[in-house]
């Protein structure tokens, strides 16, 4: 385990460059075969929506607004207005084909306290949602059954009490979807259904069946998840972390095709559901002057592009909360136009009786078209969410409108096998998406582990009272220094350039970095100590080629990857760990000739 962790930094930034060139020969493929052709779609309004939905997407369940409890869409909605006010809602600067560029979203990411949440080479540091007024409003303390830690912290409130009640009512809403999805992946286990049924379409539930609406959706089963919550969040990650990781962009056939069988896979999770973060989404459209046009159908402008989540618990399903702000919209022009289009506008007299005669019969043989696309005009003023079998162009897209308040779920494999969008309507719009995120390597307490790890290599010489390097084992150096890396590019880079951000409304993760700040000056400290043992002349170690060796290749990398940071087209990128690098960075090159030399 400590092995694969050791060097997985290193194989997901291959992964992913390997990921994105399989991606652009994909799509490149895609858009040949397609010429100036477009794919088809359907949407509420268009006849055989139904049955496409349940034979190519029936791994996506929506539920109207209607299904969840009053109090609770005004807790979130509360909530969601609250972060906007506050200002807590930033966009991200992500990494897209080799270049930086900022998300048309505004977001931020909110969970289980220590976890991260990583996407396009960028790193979020989720905010706690507080269920109580408990330690989930403190800063993390180090455990007292661990060694002392550098990056023990203050057990503070990390924000005030506005900010808290917002965060607590969205683990509120985290906790109705995971009962609330474990219910409805029952009931259909129990009825042998692959995604059908009234129900998960905003339907009646069957007669006798309680909902999460009412008191037995609130009672029993929602309790155990929350009494359950801490103890199997660790048994979730040593589960996470034994999963292949889905990769980004992948498909199981590999290309083009005809749509498959998308009934539920045998294998699919049967535990407890238990979504461990939300990114929070923001957009207002009438600001955006810049969205793309959906490329493959025809759909319209999308706020986010096609793409699988990433970095989630592989078969893990997905909930989405859609809160459209009130404002003023277009339908009532749609609706007036398409009256005057159908010939009732009030300027119009009469022409006689064979013309009103001639009129009313067409209107009565067009009036499921006309109803149909007067329907199809109003979808289109409706955030909607698009989706699509990955690579193929013979089964039609779904878009599906989402009212203010409607959720949706993506369970089974859909994530995998299908991609998604979200296509721009008319007013401003927030998101709450939970997932349950891959999280073996991405929390405090990991990272934690592994810099205590690294640090118990450095020792204090008892007879001069200097640093000293316990052990010269190659494989120790080498283990040290791929922490070291870890530590640098995935963890304080990653903070310094968009984490730090969030410090001004919430503080629970600035203790424990500027104390994994810390680690990682020791670090060096001890690469620096390596260093100067390879270069003494004098020194009778056995294995200094070994040793020269093992700190070329890691300093060959940390260079390799800290020019990339250099050469981004954003200054904030470097600011921070730059001004450290002036007082502690080790040139290569000493090494590298070092290594000649011997």
């Amino acid at each position: 385990m400590k092995s694969r962790q050791c060097k997985q930094y290193f194989r997901n930034m291959k992964r992913s460059d390997d990921s994105e060139r399989e991606k652009r020969r994909k799509r490149r493929r895609l858009l040949q075969e397609l010429g100036e052709q477009r794919i088809p779609f359907l949407s509420p309004s268009d006849a055989g929506f139904q049955q496409l939905w349940e034979s190519s997407y029936s791994g996506l369940a929506l539920r109207k607004a209607g299904a969840l409890p009053g109090d609770l869409h005004e807790r979130v909605q509360t909530a969601l207005s609250t972060l906007l006010r506050r200002g807590c809602l930033l966009r991200d600067l992500v990494r897209v084909r080799d270049r930086d560029v900022f998300t048309a979203v505004s977001r931020a990411l909110v969970g289980q306290p220590g976890c991260t949440y990583r996407y396009l080479d960028t790193r979020l540091f989720a905010i706690p949602w507080h269920c109580s007024d408990g330690d989930e409003s403190r800063l993390p303390v180090t455990p007292t059954s661990t060694p002392p830690s550098p990056l023990a912290s203050e057990g503070e409130l990390c924000c005030d009490t506005d900010l808290r009640t917002a965060f607590k009512a969205l683990w509120e809403l985290n906790r109705f979807f995971c009962v609330d999805i474990q219910q409805y992946n029952n009931v259909r286990r129990g009825s042998g259904t692959s995604g059908k049924g009234p129900d998960h379409r905003g339907g009646p539930r069957p007669a006798g069946e309680a909902g999460p609406a009412g008191e037995a959706g609130r009672g029993g089963a929602e309790d155990r998840v929350h009494e359950d919550e801490r103890e199997a969040e660790k048994e979730d990650m040593e589960k996470g972390a034994e999963k292949e990781e889905v990769e980004e962009g992948g498909d199981s056939n590999g290309g083009q095709g005809c749509s498959r069988s998308l009934d539920p896979p045998r294998d699919t999770a049967v535990g407890p559901i238990r979504f461990n973060i939300t990114l929070i989404n923001y957009m207002d459209p009438r600001g955006m002057t810049q969205l793309k046009e959906e490329p493959y159908y025809g759909m319209g402008k999308m706020a986010v592009g096609w793409h699988h989540d990433e970095n989630l618990v592989p078969l893990s399903p997905l909930a989405v909360y859609s809160y459209s702000c009130p404002g003023e919209t277009r339908t009532e022009a749609l609706t007036t136009t398409a009256e005057e289009r159908g010939g009732r506008t009030p300027n119009e007299g009469k022409k006689g009786e064979e013309e009103a005669g001639r009129r009313c019969e067409e209107e009565r043989d067009a009036s499921k078209e006309g109803t149909s696309k007067e329907e199809g005009e109003k979808e289109k003023t409706c955030w909607r969410v698009g989706l699509k079998v990955a690579w193929d162009i013979h089964t039609p897209g779904l878009a599906l409108p989402l009212q203010s308040g409607d959720c949706y779920y993506m369970t089974d494999d859909l994530n995998r096998t299908h991609q998604h969008c979200v296509l721009a309507g008319e007013t401003a719009r927030f998101s709450s998406t939970h997932r349950v995120a891959q999280c073996s390597t991405g929390t405090l307490e990991y990272i934690q582990q592994r810099s205590a790890e690294a640090l118990e290599n450095l020792h204090t010489d008892p007879e001069s009272g200097g640093k000293i390097l316990a052990s010269l084992l190659p494989s120790t150096l080498q283990h040290t220094e791929d922490i070291h890396n870890e530590v640098e590019f995935e963890w304080l880079r990653q903070y310094w350039f968009q984490g730090r951000r969030y410090a001004r409304f919430c503080s629970w993760w600035s203790k424990p970095m500027e104390r994994l700040e810390t680690a990682w000056r020791d670090m060096e400290q001890m690469t620096q100590l390596l260093l100067a043992l390879v270069e003494d002349e004098t020194s009778v170690q056995e294995n200094r080629r070994e040793m020269a060796e093992t700190l070329l290749n890691a300093l060959t990398d940390r260079q390799q990857h800290r020019q990339t940071w250099r050469d981004s087209s954003h200054p904030n990128r470097n600011t921070r760990m730059e001004l450290l690098l002036c007082v502690v960075f080790v040139p290569e090159c000493r090494c590298s000739a070092l290594f000649c030399s011997m």
